[in-house]
């Protein structure tokens, strides 16, 4: 979790109803153990698919911002916020850029995309029917799992630091493998892959 941007008086706190530990604790484990580091961060990243949705946390209302890279099939970032509006969108776009480089980031018809893009200097694209399907699935799958684990746990954004680490390590080995579908997609439209 702290490899994944939580603090370690964050990552304490997650911990407690598992077990108690100080943040004290964690940042042992944290040097103990910061060779693997290396492993969390996504290296290879060709494109960004990106959408917003709507959460429950607890009693109040937040939107969930996802990133995603189809290829490898990466979830690669979130970011909860009370707004939806460009300067949302910005804010999440540079957490991404500061973290993946910048990559084309490809979204759906909302308005504040290509605005943020433009300000962060980044090329930006909407979804084709496949992305934007493939999107769509991957959303609802985290959303679908942050229903049921909220309701027993109010740390959100904990828990998805923990989800997006255990998707990205413990996906089945095909997934490694570019999708047949894009494939087939870019053979249809005679794309050439996003540098």
């Amino acid at each position: 979790m702290y490899f994944q941007g939580l603090s370690l008086r964050a990552v304490s706190a997650c911990l407690d109803d598992i077990s108690r530990r100080s943040h004290v604790s964690v940042w042992n484990w944290v040097q103990r153990f910061s060779c693997l580091n290396r492993f969390f961060i996504v290296r290879r990243i060709r494109c960004l698919l990106v959408d917003e949705t709507w959460v429950k946390v607890g009693s109040q209302e937040a939107w969930l911002w996802l990133a995603f890279e189809p290829y490898g099939r990466f979830f690669l970032g979130f970011y909860l916020s009370r707004t939806r509006n460009i300067l949302t969108a910005e804010l999440f776009l540079q957490s991404l850029i500061d973290r993946y480089g910048r990559r084309p980031v490809y979204s759906d018809g909302a308005n504040w995309y290509p605005d943020a893009c433009r300000s962060l200097g980044v090329e930006h694209h909407i979804y084709d029917a496949v992305r934007g399907n493939l999107m769509e699935r991957f959303v609802q799958y985290v959303k679908d799992r942050t229903e049921g684990f909220d309701d027993y746990f109010p740390c959100l954004k904990g828990w998805l630091n923990w989800y997006m680490l255990s998707f990205n390590l413990f996906k089945h080995s095909d997934a490694l493998v570019p999708s047949p579908i894009l494939q087939l997609a870019e053979l249809i439209q005679g794309e050439k892959d996003p540098p």
